[in-house]
């Protein structure tokens, strides 16, 4: 019987490890492991969740694969190429850009409330291309035409946008250097719940129009679910379990993975109730800390 070939490797993360030295501290009694030891690996076009309290590691392993930290040891490789974090130059600094792209969690603060969507979009597109002026603009509409919004947004800032409009901004601004890959840190944790999912159902479609490859960084269970082939759970730094996300959340080796799954909200919890990981259960599934309305809706048209 034939058998198909294994998929391309989008991303490659091997021992990753980062140590912080508590500052003015020189002895390694002061030092921070934040993660040891990870490695994993997501094929081209596959999607990998990696899910954790607060603490366990995983924003650290986004912020090392996008290159935001260098790790104390260990490597990482983006079609089978080495992140070449100390090259410089603009060649350079596109090439990396090509590489990964990260979306964060709140698209308020990660836009610059001074910019238009056009200006936001365009200095992107400018330093990562050698278009001219008209071709910029064809790019900038392509960019809003596959994230949901349209012309109309070009002249907005982020104050007249709403939380999904702004995080479909941020997502078109990563998408705009074309990368391999693109971390998603808690990319819809800030939102409502129905926003959520208008965010998450054009973040799957992207993934099937353009083939591009996922890392979603979150501790919301039923988001992860949702969006992933594969999962890797982390505690203290390290990853505890892993394999495809079906298996890992219906049957759960470790204590740790059965912890967080039972801190799903059930039919009848409320919010008065909270579990023994030592904070509030909703800090653990990604529901808002306070109430939000009961309907919300993602207009994707402007204020009038």
């Amino acid at each position: 019987m034939n058998s198909s070939p294994p998929a391309a490797t989008a991303l490659q993360v091997e021992n990753l490890r980062k140590v912080f030295r508590l500052r003015g501290q020189q002895n390694d009694d002061n030092e921070f492991v934040a993660v040891d030891d990870v490695s994993f690996s997501v094929p081209v076009s596959g999607s990998l969740a990696i899910v954790g309290e607060s603490g366990s590691g995983k924003t650290t392993v986004a912020r090392m694969i996008v290159g935001l930290e260098t790790p104390t040891a260990g490597r990482v490789l983006i079609a089978g190429v080495e992140r070449a974090a100390a090259k410089s130059g603009r060649d350079a600094r596109r090439e990396r850009a090509r590489e990964a792209q990260m979306v964060f969690q709140d698209p308020y603060s990660s836009l610059d409330p001074r910019q238009t969507v056009l200006a936001c979009l365009d200095e992107v597109v400018s330093l990562n291309s050698d278009l001219d002026k008209a071709g910029r603009r064809d790019r900038v509409s392509e960019l809003l035409t596959q994230v949901g919004l349209d012309e109309r947004h070009k002249s907005l800032r982020p104050r007249a946008l709403s939380g999904g409009q702004r995080q479909r901004v941020a997502i078109a601004r990563a998408l705009a250097t074309n990368p391999t890959v693109l971390i998603l840190d808690e990319a819809v944790s800030a939102l409502d719940v129905s926003v959520q999912g208008q965010v998450l159902n054009l973040l799957a479609d992207l993934r099937t129009e353009l083939g591009i490859t996922y890392v979603f960084v979150s501790h919301d269970l039923a988001v992860v679910q949702q969006v992933s082939d594969e999962v890797i759970v982390m505690q203290g730094g390290r990853v505890v379990e892993s394999g495809p996300t079906d298996a890992v959340l219906t049957s759960p080796r470790e204590d740790y993975t059965k912890q967080l799954l039972e801190a799903v909200p059930r039919p009848g919890w409320t919010p008065r109730r909270q579990v023994t990981l030592g904070r509030p259960l909703s800090r653990l599934v990604g529901m808002p800390d306070r109430p939000v309305p009961d309907s919300s809706t993602d207009d994707v048209h402007p204020p009038g």
